[in-house]
């Protein structure tokens, strides 16, 4: 099974750059026709988070038709910068297949891995939260199938990993949620976005992952001293890729000018 990841796509009205410098449609174009062409095909595609940049209906309906040219299905999850409603207007019955109460959490279950979308957003808020509600569902659709290989996709990392987005945003609810965690270990991965970098960290007895953005890259400044700066960078995304020898292994992508490739046989 093949999954890929795209997060932080930062989609403003058409024709528009993010943050007046970024051009995130034309990196999301790119990023989307070179998964339209990899082989083997994904199964699909997991959105994590920040679809649009400032939660209107016009960004969504960009962000929609955008992905919309992917070649297999695609999923999406809010992130801080989503209006969930929105989301749910936009994308909901088919990029979310359902809505859990007021959450967009949801799981879809039709392949060798499990996928279970959860809701990480606090509305008008930065940081992630796992609430009680959240947590409560999240056991149940656990408990149902406790040996199948399962990952778990959403916005916010509930691990601090040493960039100031993460760890002063915080994330409520990340010790009653890893309690859950440790008690399946059917729970390959937790993957989620938010911090703009790849990042792999041990949780509970599984690995948290984030991907890169699609073009605007995060400082890293592990002192927790500098300002919060941003770098535009070449877009980016990511492969889960599991193996027949049922191992989840994780390739980042980055659509770089590199070049190649070279027949090591003839250098």
């Amino acid at each position: 099974m093949l999954i890929a990841q795209i997060s932080d796509i930062h989609i403003v009205k058409m024709g528009s750059k993010t943050l007046g410098v970024a051009p995130m449609e034309a990196n999301l174009k790119q990023v989307v026709g070179h998964i339209n062409q990899l082989v083997p095909r994904p199964d699909l595609v997991l959105v994590t988070g920040d679809i649009t940049d400032h939660g209107t209906k016009d960004e969504a309906v960009n962000a929609a038709q955008l992905l919309g040219q992917l070649n297999c299905p695609f999923y999406v999850i809010p992130g801080n910068h989503d209006d969930r409603n929105v989301l749910w207007a936009e994308f909901g019955g088919s990029a979310c297949p359902i809505r859990s109460s007021n959450f967009i959490n949801y799981v879809i279950d039709e392949h060798e891995v499990r996928l279970i979308g959860m809701d990480s957003t606090i509305e008008n808020a930065q940081g992630g939260e796992l609430c009680a509600e959240r947590l409560a569902w999240l056991e149940e659709i656990l408990a149902a199938e406790p040996d199948h290989p399962t990952l778990i996709f959403m916005h916010h990392p509930p691990v601090k990993c040493g960039v100031i987005e993460s760890d002063l945003d915080g994330f409520l609810g990340a010790d009653a949620f890893g309690a859950i965690v440790e008690d399946y270990s059917c729970i390959e991965r937790i993957v989620c976005g938010h911090i703009h970098l790849p990042t792999f960290a041990r949780f509970h007895g599984t690995i948290v992952s984030t991907a890169p953005s699609i073009g605007i890259r995060l400082g890293l400044d592990l002192t927790m001293k500098k300002e919060s700066e941003f770098f535009l960078d070449a877009p980016g995304y990511q492969l889960h890729h599991w193996t027949r020898y049922n191992n989840l292994i994780t390739h980042t992508i980055s659509l770089n000018d590199a070049e190649g490739p070279f027949a090591y046989e003839e250098h």
